[in-house]
């Protein structure tokens, strides 16, 4: 019998740890897949955030290195300065990105560090029971938002993929989602030329990746998705922000 589809050797067999509807087991898959077909799995590093994908390290099959909060940019870009033969990724979400580490997000982008980096946007702190985050909507109810984000003293969410395209440094800037067939397949390409600039040595590429919390949203694994259409997207639209190869090189 024909072998139609087989899960990627750059997966290990450790079970998913996370909620029913969360699209994170859908990325690593989409990530580890990237990296087998590249077949880069033996000289992979990659950098596990703080949050709910804490324990990527336990998925992924190459090596893995556990940051401290808000890091893992500064983890990566000590690993890939010091062996830079090897492919070296960050797996981070959005207070961890964009909150504690934006400094070292926005440092590394501009710097044009060899690395890519997979973001998760999910808008809402997710491993800590679902406090507001730098992601999280306008008029977006949370824990520690009762009665919605006001952006007059919150202030108003950090487009990520928009900020860092405005660096030189940065290579690819993309916002995608897997909501569907399709859009995981665009998510797929876009993750594998990330990583692809790397090996070219092109500098920093980072791939956003709207989420979805059925969880801390309150939501049906069916309603969060729905959700997700209807107001992430509304407000972080998918598409490329900046592609050095589409540009012709940076302005």
């Amino acid at each position: 019998m024909a072998v139609v589809f087989e899960k990627t050797k750059a997966l290990t067999d450790v079970p998913f740890h996370y909620c029913p509807g969360c699209t994170h087991g859908i990325v690593h898959r989409l990530v580890a897949e990237v990296l087998d077909e590249l077949g880069v799995v033996g000289q992979t590093v990659g950098v596990a955030s703080v949050g709910c994908s804490v324990f990527s390290y336990n998925y992924f099959n190459c090596d893995m290195v556990q940051a401290a909060h808000g890091r893992a940019p500064a983890v990566a870009t000590g690993i890939k300065r010091a062996v830079p033969e090897n492919v070296v990724f960050t797996y981070q979400g959005d207070g961890d990105l964009a909150a504690i580490g934006m400094a070292e997000t926005v440092h590394a982008a501009t710097r044009g560090e060899n690395i890519t980096v997979i973001f998760i946007n999910n808008a809402i702190y997710g491993m800590t029971g679902g406090q507001m985050a730098p992601t999280s909507l306008p008029g977006q109810i949370t824990q520690t938002s009762p009665y919605g984000r006001d952006t007059a003293t919150a202030g108003h969410p950090i487009r990520v993929c928009e900020l860092l395209s405005t660096l030189s440094g940065t290579a690819l800037a993309q916002r995608v989602t897997v909501d569907s067939v399709k859009n995981v397949n665009i998510a797929k390409k876009a993750i594998k030329k990330g990583f692809q600039n790397q090996i070219d040595k092109k500098g920093y590429s980072i791939i956003e990746v709207v989420s979805t919390c059925p969880t801390n949203w309150g939501l049906t694994p069916e309603e969060s998705m729905k959700w997700l259409r209807e107001n992430m997207l509304e407000y972080y639209p998918l598409g490329v922000y900046k592609d050095i190869d589409a540009e012709g090189g940076d302005k």
